[in-house]
């Protein structure tokens, strides 16, 4: 391991602010606003949501990040999306832009916008242009400052979401650093899903894109809540180069450092959404080893995470071995059944429920004392080959149909 967890979030990188205000857009009184500002341009990357569906501050970002030659700044809100609303929407991430970009002294076409909440509601615009006077005013690169971002944009989440390291690159000390948002409507595929990740790396655009897609497949992609993909999901990824680090422009040495570092950033963060599903309980992972390719792990640990069965026996701490294999069966991807061993494990133990394919003498009560934890893990060994997955979700509650049955309320 090349990097060292430190104590941070989106303020951990040179260079970079954050804010929250209560701008009045969510009806609970709680903070609904969060800015981030980098005193010195970023090259920008971003992965954005596959639904066809997309809201308007998903088609404005992927507009500046894939066009525009830097960014500086983002404005995020929470309490609607601003999916589903037209022109009209579309003209509110322009006007949140232009306002932002007049309080910081920057070109519009630096200031991305993100928005969570409820779908087909049109921005609030005077609160969104008082919210960005007090946010202006409110920026800091403390930790404190952080933090309150990072609470800001949550919804239905019951705890903010942050991680942040630090990796030597040529001789430089370099800060990776992050804050997301996500508990419902959480299927990635690249929930309602927000993820802001900065960095004083100097590194070229080509590759921070490169190294940005390629951990979100196997951090974010990996993660399931309720199965669905939103409108909204967004992962941005600032560097502003402050570390002054020999620029990465070769997939060298410190790229790789870089990867292995933002990795896991974002793997933390993906894994902190699972865990705070709407409702759950339980951090559910499902890991499948011995398969004979990637993308065969991948299918069969995210239909075991996705499968509504599982969730619910894994809320109820009840072994049924049964819904994971079937679950497994209709993955699509082809495997012997009479070869799986699988095993259930958590901070309780280990054990093995089924060999070859078949039940184990396994004790109930054993197996029901491993499942009761906070974090439960399912191990499948498919045994065809070296290949192995992992993937992220919970269990599925009550308490989860209670939350979005009065989301509107």
């Amino acid at each position: 391991m090349h990097f060292q967890v430190i104590d941070g979030g989106v303020t951990a990188a040179t260079g970079f602010q954050a804010a929250d205000a209560t701008a009045g857009i969510k009806k609970n009184g709680q903070p609904d606003m969060a800015m981030l500002y980098s005193s010195s341009p970023c090259r920008a990357a971003g992965t954005f949501t596959t639904n066809v569906v997309k809201a308007a501050p998903v088609k404005w970002d992927q507009d500046l990040v894939f066009h525009q030659p830097y960014v500086q700044a983002v404005v995020c809100n929470s309490g609607t999306a601003n999916a589903c609303t037209g022109q009209e929407g579309m003209n509110a991430c322009r006007e949140t832009a232009q306002e932002a970009a007049v309080f910081l002294h920057i070109p519009e076409t630096a200031v991305l916008v993100a928005s969570t909440g409820v779908i087909g509601q049109q921005l609030p615009m005077e609160k969104i242009k008082q919210g960005i006077s007090l946010l202006t005013d409110r920026l800091s690169d403390s930790r404190e400052a952080a933090v309150k971002a990072a609470q800001a944009i949550l919804t239905t989440d019951t705890v903010k979401k942050e991680a942040a390291v630090t990796v030597n690159l040529g001789g430089k000390t370099v800060h990776i650093g992050g804050m997301c948002k996500g508990s419902g409507m959480i299927h990635p595929n690249m929930c309602t899903m927000l993820s802001f990740v900065t960095t004083d790396a100097c590194i070229s655009k080509e590759l921070l894109q490169k190294a940005l897609s390629q951990t979100v497949e196997d951090t974010y992609n990996m993660i399931s809540v309720d199965g669905d993909t939103s409108t909204n999901d967004t992962v941005l990824l600032l560097a502003n180069a402050m570390a002054e680090n020999p620029e990465i422009t070769e997939e060298n040495e410190d790229y790789q450092k870089f990867l292995e570092a933002l990795y896991y950033v974002n793997e933390t963060l993906a894994k902190s959404i699972a865990g705070d599903g709407e409702g759950c309980t339980a951090l559910f992972e499902a890991k499948i080893i011995g398969a004979a390719d990637k993308q065969q792990a991948v299918t069969l640990a995210k239909s075991i995470v996705s499968s509504n069965l599982t969730k619910a026996a894994i809320y109820g701490h009840d072994a049924n071995w049964g819904r994971i294999l079937c679950a497994m069966g209709y993955s699509g991807a082809k495997f012997d059944p009479e070869k799986v061993n699988l095993f259930i494990e958590s901070a309780a133990g280990k054990l093995q429920l089924m060999k070859n394919g078949t039940a184990t003498a396994y004790s109930e009560e054993e197996a029901t004392q491993i499942l009761s934890e906070t974090s439960v893990t399912a191990i499948a060994d498919i045994k065809m080959g070296t290949a192995e997955a992992t993937a992220w979700g919970c269990d599925l509650t009550h308490e989860y149909v209670s939350i979005n049955a009065d989301y509107r309320s």
